[in-house]
């Protein structure tokens, strides 16, 4: 099974294509190839192309998190992707649309591949399209109940669900210990990506990443949109900002109507065979 493993600010993922492995990916293929002491290691397989209606985009890609769920979106996955597209020579357009579970994304290629631009799309705060259960609404400044703790957060759809948890001090510890209680509340019915949010100044944010499928992330695309929407939205900061993650920094514009463009680095890794051994039951 051949790959191509990419990172985007510490947030790696695997390609692999449809049309070389000749069959579908299982879902305990994906879960043994993403582990970190047992496989490659890795957040996610990128599995593309595949087929899209042409008059729609020019390539499609599903994207799997390491438990084996699919994903509908994500930014960094897409930025990968795109650059997977360039180096294999599948497309060397420096403008191209990308079809994904989420919805189809408009990409900016420059520097050989290397800066990847990305139109995600737009973020809603829709309790039905994200979703969050009760009432139709905003999801905008509700309270959360974690162990005796209530916690203010926002909900947000950018194609995938996330929830985002404004607060001082954010750190590591903080989204290991609550993100997965969050990511799998009953107030999501589809689990939760999870940001905890950090604001520095009306131009710079600073997140830690609990990801639905995948855990603890340095560095999160369709997150870095969502946390620097919802700053936004309550005022917190600007329309042009830096999102910091551990891994690094993603530049985001929000237009008016709450689009987003995304721009960052993506980093090719290495290539190979992942051995059919590891497949087997010991």
């Amino acid at each position: 099974m051949k790959f191509i493993k990419y990172h985007g600010l510490g947030n790696d993922y695997i390609v692999i294509n449809p049309s070389e492995l000749g069959r579908e990916l299982r879902v305990e293929e994906i879960r043994k190839i993403c582990n970190r002491n047992f496989g490659v290691g890795s957040d996610g397989v990128l599995f593309g192309p595949v087929e899209v209606d042409p008059k729609d985009a020019e390539f499609g890609v599903r994207i799997f998190n390491p438990d084996g769920s699919e994903a509908e979106k994500s930014g960094n996955g897409l930025r990968i992707f795109s650059r997977y597209l360039w180096d294999s020579g599948l497309s060397k357009k420096s403008i191209l649309r990308i079809w994904t579970k989420g919805g189809i994304v408009n990409v900016a290629i420059s520097k050989e591949g290397r800066w990847i631009e990305i139109d995600m799309g737009k973020v809603s705060f829709d309790s039905e399209l994200i979703p969050v259960v009760g009432p139709h609404r905003e999801v905008i400044n509700e309270t959360i109940n974690i162990g005796g703790h209530l916690y203010t957060y926002c909900a947000a759809t950018i194609g995938n669900p996330h929830c985002v948890i404004v607060g001082e001090n954010v750190n590591e510890e903080l989204a290991r210990k609550i993100g997965p209680i969050i990511e799998t509340h009953s107030n999501f019915p589809n689990r939760t990506n999870v940001q905890f949010l950090e604001v520095i100044d009306r131009k710079h944010i600073h997140i830690e990443i609990w990801e639905r499928g995948a855990g603890y992330t340095l560095a999160s695309g369709s997150s870095s949109c969502a946390a620097a929407a919802v700053a936004h939205r309550l005022g917190l900061c600007d329309s042009d900002v830096i999102v910091k993650m551990p891994g690094g920094d993603l530049q985001i514009h929000i237009n008016t109507d709450f689009t987003i463009r995304m721009a960052g680095p993506v980093t090719r890794v290495c290539q190979g065979t992942v051995d059919n051994e590891i497949f087997i039951e010991k």
